[in-house]
């Protein structure tokens, strides 16, 4: 049996629970009753329609016909068959013309004319509804039927509200429990969603425990037939973008903005801002009082060393610029090869050029420009093949 009472008291429950609204459920259980109602009790070709009421818990069940004149439906002719299921094909070929008209069915239609005589100011295309008995039995297949309908439709209605919720969150930071790692997945979990990230977003050398609060950037959210998909990463520049925007509130505000950010996480990266006012600093926004905001950057990613660059329009300035710590002495911009050579004392070489090439590649990936490092005699090719450095996509806002 189906206790309708028992349901009505579930819908608070349902809402709070898994943030369903209460008008999908109620959704669902009418389409269930209905589907029950007409199973046991209704003809094939009849649109029944159930009103389920919150406040006693009945049940009101109808049927629905939809208004119809000669120009929007066909009579059967004699012998045609009187259900739509019983034929296939709904229109007819004369004159070569196709029939495009709706085939007359009195369980689902009904006649202009007939129907004025019972509703007033009614039009084509209409419905007009006719009460149907009221049944307290509805049967343990019905019952079972309804029952397989509804949880089939709450699933439905908590994915549609889980997709709406966490799509408002991609390109955020969203922050949950790890729940368990699996063959170097990171699979995490958000209440009513689990996350998912793969090796290649993690951070090298960061360990991670079964347990951990992590924080971590939101960049895709995927409908699968199991569910939803929350992928997540800690690598991805605009996750220390978003980091830098919960510390500096000028940052979260856009008096200073971040221009482009280059990353080699767990090691090094660098940070291009600019500010929009100019009684602002941008860098001591990042770096904050006795260096607490950008400290407390650090320490969410492993350590990561920040290198926080002034943007320029100036090109010449931002790319000298751009390879801090090291001190430049003189640039010469190629714009048609796009490439910067750049000239720094001997004693400041191997620091902008730095490890394995790190300062220079970053550079490079931050200013968008191929970058030629040289000293005093000396020019050094940063590349594994003693090629120029190619500037790879930074991040823009």
């Amino acid at each position: 049996m189906l206790d309708l009472k028992t349901m009505k008291l579930a819908l608070a429950q349902l809402e709070e629970e898994r943030k369903i609204p209460q008008a999908k459920i109620l959704e669902a259980i009418e389409q269930a009753l209905a589907a029950a109602y007409k199973k046991d009790y209704g003809k094939k070709d009849q649109i029944v329609r159930a009103t389920f009421d919150l406040e006693t818990g009945s049940t009101i069940f109808s049927q629905v016909k939809i208004v119809v004149d000669e120009t929007t439906a066909r009579m059967p002719k004699e012998g045609e068959p009187a259900s739509d299921e019983d034929q296939s094909v709904v229109m007819e070929e004369e004159n070569n013309e196709t029939d495009e008209r709706v085939r007359f069915n009195a369980e689902k239609h009904i006649l202009l004319e007939e129907a004025k005589k019972i509703k007033k100011g009614i039009a084509l295309g209409d419905e007009i509804t006719f009460p149907l008995e009221a049944k307290e039995d509805y049967g343990r297949i019905a019952a079972q039927t309804a029952k397989q309908v509804i949880i089939q439709r709450i699933r439905e209605a908590e994915r549609e509200s889980l997709v709406g919720e966490y799509s408002g969150k991609e390109g955020e930071i969203i922050s949950g429990i790890v729940q368990k790692i699996e063959r170097g997945m990171v699979f995490i979990d958000f209440a009513r969603a689990t996350g998912v990230m793969p090796q290649e977003e993690q951070i090298p050398g960061e360990f991670i425990k079964r347990g951990q609060r992590i924080k971590a950037y939101l960049y895709s959210v995927e409908e699968s037939p199991r569910g939803i998909n929350l992928r997540l990463s800690r690598t991805h520049p605009k996750f220390l973008e978003k980091l830098f925007a919960l510390e500096s509130p000028e940052i979260a505000g856009g008096v200073v903005e971040i221009k482009s950010i280059a990353r080699e996480a767990g090691s090094r990266s660098k940070m291009a801002v600019m500010s929009n006012d100019e009684n602002v600093d941008p860098i001591g926004s990042c770096v904050g009082q006795k260096g607490i905001r950008v400290v407390t950057v650090m320490s969410e990613i492993s350590g990561e060393k920040i290198d926080i660059i002034p943007w320029s329009s100036n090109t010449a300035k931002f790319v000298s610029a751009s390879l801090s710590p090291a001190k430049v002495l003189d640039i010469t911009l190629n714009e048609e090869e796009h490439k910067a050579t750049i000239e720094v004392a001997n004693d400041q070489l191997s620091l902008a050029i730095g490890k394995g090439g790190q300062n220079v590649r970053l550079a490079a990936k931050l200013t968008g420009w191929r970058i030629d490092v040289k000293g005093a005699e000396i020019i050094e090719e940063i590349n594994e093949n003693e090629q120029l450095i190619e500037p790879s996509d930074s991040v823009e806002n």
